[in-house]
């Protein structure tokens, strides 16, 4: 199990590293979506909000590639999916299967470090 989440948590960092680089240096270059999903896309380049986004998607690339503070990374990642994954399933279909498979490496990184988030899944606090 060790060397599944290192192969999952070095995948998922290459592919937010060098998909947060792309944002900021666009060596991958990627066609306009059509549609609703272009004006989405539109709305987000014109207020510079992709600008925080492919910023996270470094830093948490960078944070677990090198085995750092990799729940804080996971954190970061996990709004991200989420709007990934929405994005795929009601806009971009095509993009679905991706989407689906860096949430699985999400999950299995997850799922080795689910002792540091054992205090937020507590149903009751103490006062």
């Amino acid at each position: 199990m060790k060397t599944i989440s290192l192969i999952a948590r070095l995948l998922l960092g290459l592919i937010f590293l060098v998909f947060g680089l792309n944002g900021f240096l666009n060596f991958i270059p990627m066609p306009s979506p059509t549609g609703v999903a272009g004006q989405y896309m539109g709305a987000l380049f014109v207020s510079h909000y992709l600008v925080a986004v492919f910023a996270l998607q470094l830093a948490a690339g960078i944070l677990l590639l090198a085995n750092r503070f990799v729940p804080i990374a996971l954190v970061l990642l996990g709004p991200v999916l989420v709007n990934i994954l929405l994005f795929h399933v009601t806009m971009a279909p095509a993009g679905l299967p991706m989407a689906v498979i860096v949430t699985a490496l999400w999950v299995t990184v997850f799922f080795s470090v689910r002792k540091a988030f054992a205090g937020i899944f507590v149903a009751r606090v103490a006062t």
